[in-house]
């Protein structure tokens, strides 16, 4: 069945993130949606999946509330749900940072076609904030990576940045969340021209497929990558074999559970492992049950 997968967040004060969080987990658990939703006092952040109907019915309720009626969604699609139930959490973050930013400080916001002609007349240095794993798939032209493991991190790279310090400097992540709470950073640090892409890749991606964002964007769900366009080139190489490949896959030997980039061939060969020692474990645990 085809679904969709619609990913959402805002920055907006919530009183009584619990008591929200128990009747959103009521409502989508009756609308029969899955997906993960954190809610925390600082906002929302979430992605769902369902049919275009539940999708559709989401969106129109969550808008229906004052505190989110501009909320963006982003969608792409699925051939099936990329999760096995719903979760809404209440956190302290909605997106783990350990560091409190005013989020008034935040970069002003940019469409992908500003973007574009930025790129193209030079304009300005983009930074991408997301996680190194995540860009050793997809990317932006000429962009700066800072090898972070976790958004965490990121406090701790500014100062790789002081070099661009008078020059326009554009952040980005997957869909919005932390190159906005990254923007707000890097302002209160001093940096003085800096903006942010507006919902993030999987918005300029539906709009310039093919365009100056390079490979697959990575997606925190079972899909773990999605296509940005048709030709969906391929950045990086398959670990065991080293073939050109843009996939990742999670281990199936569950004590090992590596996140690893691979080709389809060697995940056949494989079934799944990350490597031999992995497959013939995870087979004799098959085999002992």
């Amino acid at each position: 069945m085809a679904m969709l997968v619609s990913s959402f967040y805002k920055y907006v004060r919530i009183r009584d993130p619990d008591g929200f969080r128990k009747r959103h987990q009521e409502y989508c658990n009756k609308l029969g949606i899955r997906g993960k939703v954190l809610v925390a006092g600082e906002g929302i952040n979430g992605s769902i999946s369902g049919t275009a109907r539940q999708t559709g019915r989401y969106k129109k309720t969550l808008r229906s509330n004052k505190l989110f009626r501009n909320v963006a969604f982003k969608d792409t699609p699925a051939t099936d749900h990329p999760y096995k139930r719903m979760i809404v959490r209440a956190r302290p973050e909605i997106v783990t940072f350990g560091k409190k930013v005013d989020m008034r400080n935040r970069g002003r916001f940019i469409t992908p076609g500003t973007l574009n002609r930025w790129i193209r007349n030079r304009e300005a240095v983009l930074v991408d904030v997301r996680n190194a794993y995540e860009s050793r798939i997809g990317k932006f032209d000429e962009a700066v990576t800072l090898g972070i493991e976790n958004f965490r991190d990121f406090p701790g790279s500014i100062a790789r940045l002081k070099k661009y310090g008078k020059q326009k400097i554009v952040t980005y992540c997957t869909g919005g969340i932390r190159c906005e709470k990254a923007s707000a950073l890097l302002k209160e640090k001093g940096f003085k021209s800096v903006y942010q892409l507006q919902d993030g890749i999987l918005n300029y991606a539906a709009q310039y497929p093919d365009a100056h964002f390079k490979g697959r964007c990575f997606v925190f769900d079972f899909r773990l990558s999605v296509p940005t366009g048709a030709r969906d080139e391929k950045l990086s190489k398959c670990e065991l074999c080293h073939a050109p490949s843009h996939e990742y896959a999670n281990c199936v030997n569950n004590a090992c559970d590596r996140l690893f980039i691979s080709c389809s061939g060697c995940r056949q060969s494989l079934s799944g492992a990350c490597s031999k020692k992995c497959r013939n474990q995870d087979s004799r645990k098959m085999a002992a049950k």
